[in-house]
């Protein structure tokens, strides 16, 4: 049971990645994107996920200096993931997007990387970019997002090194229960994007009833229901109140019944853009 904010899961290579992280989601760079990621740090958060299409990564790199200096832990403490953009996705335009990345962020080397969308005929040879990634070093895990069964099934049939995590759109509303049970069989760690719906799920009066019943927030009952269910998550904000209130879920646990109340939540309806269907 996740008992701290700065609990682990084991990847299926070995390393060590915190349940709970820090999303940056279309936080454009300036001081609000740099205060976040220093608040983040200051108050525990081990774990900061960004993307080189959120356009924000040095904006990120500057916090994650300012943050860890602050806090006075090391780099080496903190789990850094970034995602290859669509546009870049190939073998040698991958390893360029991954130094770009690298290179904004100020970092020696990432935590984590990912193939951000499932774009159909370039895929594979993105992934073969990021098992050479890692096996040289620069990276200590790769994985896949926005990912379906289809798509982890042809890649797996090539691949050398399977996907270490495929991060998705999940939360009430979209359980995922057929790609987190090909992801468990295989020893995938499934993480959420997108976790409180954008917001779409702070009045749901089933959310309500329990997050009452517990004296807390709906957010920290979603939050806390990811974590009961094995998901890694990421949910974003900027404003320090709400950065301390998302990692305030540690001190309460979920009944049964009320995960089965969450997880009947489901009407497998999305906010962000089907993995079969977009054009970006």
């Amino acid at each position: 049971m996740t008992r701290h904010l700065q609990d682990t899961t084991t990847l299926h290579n070995g390393v060590k990645m915190p349940w709970l992280g820090l999303g940056v989601f279309k936080v454009e760079e300036g001081p609000e994107l740099v205060n976040a990621v220093k608040t983040a740090i200051k108050h525990g958060y081990r774990s900061i996920d960004t993307a080189s299409i959120y356009g924000n990564e040095e904006g990120v790199g500057q916090g994650i200096r300012e943050g860890i200096k602050e806090a006075g832990i090391t780099r080496d403490e903190l789990f850094v993931t970034s995602k290859v953009w669509n546009a870049d996705l190939g073998y040698e335009s991958t390893i360029a997007a991954f130094e770009t990345s690298l290179k904004k962020l100020g970092l020696e080397k990432l935590d984590l990387y990912l193939i951000h969308w499932p774009v159909e005929g370039k895929y594979k040879e993105a992934w073969k970019a990021l098992e050479t990634l890692y096996k040289e070093g620069k990276v200590r895990a790769i994985g896949v997002s926005n990912f379906q069964v289809h798509h982890l099934e042809d890649l797996m049939k090539e691949a050398e090194i399977k996907p270490m995590i495929n991060q998705v759109e999940l939360h009430p509303r979209l359980t995922q229960e057929e790609v987190r049970a090909f992801c468990a069989k295989h020893h995938i760690q499934v993480e959420a994007w997108s976790p409180l719906m954008q917001g779409q799920l702070l009045d749901n009066e089933e959310l309500k009833q329990i997050a009452n019943k517990y004296q807390k927030s709906i957010a920290q009952v979603i939050i806390r229901w990811d974590l009961q269910t094995g998901i890694v998550t990421i949910p974003k904000s900027t404003k320090e109140n709400r950065i301390i209130e998302n990692a305030a879920v540690f001190d309460f646990e979920l009944t049964e019944e009320d995960m089965k109340t969450i997880n009947a939540l489901n009407q497998n309806l999305r906010v962000g853009p089907d993995p079969d269907h977009f054009d970006f």
